[in-house]
């Protein structure tokens, strides 16, 4: 997978299928014009990954520029994104308790995240 993904193309059409299945969802539920808006989006975005090789910025987000720099950097924002993602469901939940709903589906994805950040911690610790 790791080989797959540092390959120059991967990116621009990973961005592709996005906007396709985009599009399927919108059709479905009956708005085609924002299914071809979330495509037009995705598909622009690939094309600024494809032709954006020169850029040590576009190759790092796209794989195929990584060394050790650019993989300190993709673990510190992945971990960022993470927090700002956990920290939202949980608050997103509180709020749902506090107007007196269930809290889905903020008690659903955080349990999901709590689950697989255990799992995680368990399967690296098994590794070293």
């Amino acid at each position: 997978m790791r080989a797959m993904t540092r390959r120059n193309w991967f990116l621009p059409l990973f961005s592709l299928g996005l906007g396709v299945a985009c599009l399927v969802a919108f059709w479905l539920g009956g708005n085609p014009g924002q299914g071809l808006a979330s495509l037009g989006v995705m598909a622009g975005l690939g094309v600024v990954f494809l032709i954006g090789g020169r850029s040590d910025l576009i190759r790092g987000i796209r794989g195929d520029g990584r060394d050790e720099y650019w993989e300190r950097i993709d673990v510190h924002a992945t971990a960022l994104a993470g927090i700002v993602v956990i920290t939202a469901v949980i608050g997103m939940c509180l709020w749902e308790w506090g107007h007196g709903r269930d809290g889905s589906p903020y008690s659903q994805l955080g349990a999901i995240g709590g689950v697989a950040y255990v799992a995680a911690i368990i399967g690296l610790r098994a590794r070293s």
